[in-house]
């Protein structure tokens, strides 16, 4: 299983800074040949999305979007949908993010219906789960988890199998990771989930999110069960990106 380093960089870059950090992390993954080992994406504000798709189309770096709405046109203002992010270039979508689910609102419920609409319009979605920090304290760290899941996996069968990226909400944007040790816990936790969802032959990519940075990459990767990494503050500055991405190949390369 290729493991996956993807770069979220939320409410972020002008159109000069986009275009600048696209560029150095393209330039950066094509000289050291990254991706030959390793898949890569970033995704950028909507804004962005056509001159960062245009800027790689021939690279091996990917491009998502950071959320999408439920349907394919109509009158929704301000919303955006599948057909106009897969029309753009995009492959990927993150749904489900914490700051979707709490700061914006959006449901379980919600997220399931994203996800189904995903898959139906070619996109592939990074399926975003977690607990809040009072949550964990009273441990319901994996009630939570397996609701947001099981939820969000409702009607999906055959190939459509979401990336997951457990984010425990306490470590997004806080500097205050979790350890390699609470991550492979949970990680472990939506393996077996995904396993009673779709069967034990199906094998689900589960990336980490939350305060990764260079230093503490390699303790999350050679986690089991962890696969990658989504990545948030760092993701906007390349040598700290590219530094994910290298350290977390050798890890990859050396076990």
């Amino acid at each position: 299983m290729r493991h996956f380093i993807a770069g979220n960089w939320k409410m972020h870059t002008t159109y000069t800074e986009a275009l600048w950090l696209v560029t150095s992390i393209h330039q950066g993954v094509v000289e050291k040949n990254y991706a030959q080992d390793i898949d890569i994406m970033v995704a950028p504000p909507y804004i962005w999305l056509q001159p960062v798709c245009t800027v790689l189309r021939e690279s091996p770096v990917e491009v998502g979007a950071q959320n999408m709405y439920t349907e394919a046109r109509g009158a929704y203002t301000g919303e955006i949908s599948p057909v106009m992010l897969a029309s753009a270039g995009v492959r990927w979508v993150i749904l489900g993010h914490s700051e979707r689910r709490h700061i914006m609102g959006e449901t379980n419920d919600l997220i399931h219906k994203k996800c189904l609409t995903a898959f139906e319009y070619g996109l592939q979605p990074i399926l975003c789960v977690g607990e809040k920090l009072d949550e964990r304290e009273s441990g319901r760290t994996l009630e939570i988890i397996r609701k947001q899941i099981e939820t969000a996996l409702e009607g999906l069968t055959g190939e459509n199998v979401p990336v997951i990226a457990y984010e425990p909400v306490w470590a997004i944007g806080t500097g205050h990771a979790a350890t390699p040790e609470q991550a492979e816990e949970v990680h472990a936790f939506i393996t077996e989930l995904v396993h009673s969802h779709y069967g034990p032959d199906v094998h689900p990519r589960i990336l980490y999110g939350g305060s990764v940075k260079p230093n503490n990459i390699a303790g999350f990767i050679k986690q089991p069960h962890i696969h990658g990494a989504l990545v948030g503050g760092a993701s906007l500055k390349p040598e700290s990106f590219l530094g994910i991405i290298e350290n977390a190949l050798d890890v990859i390369k050396n076990s």
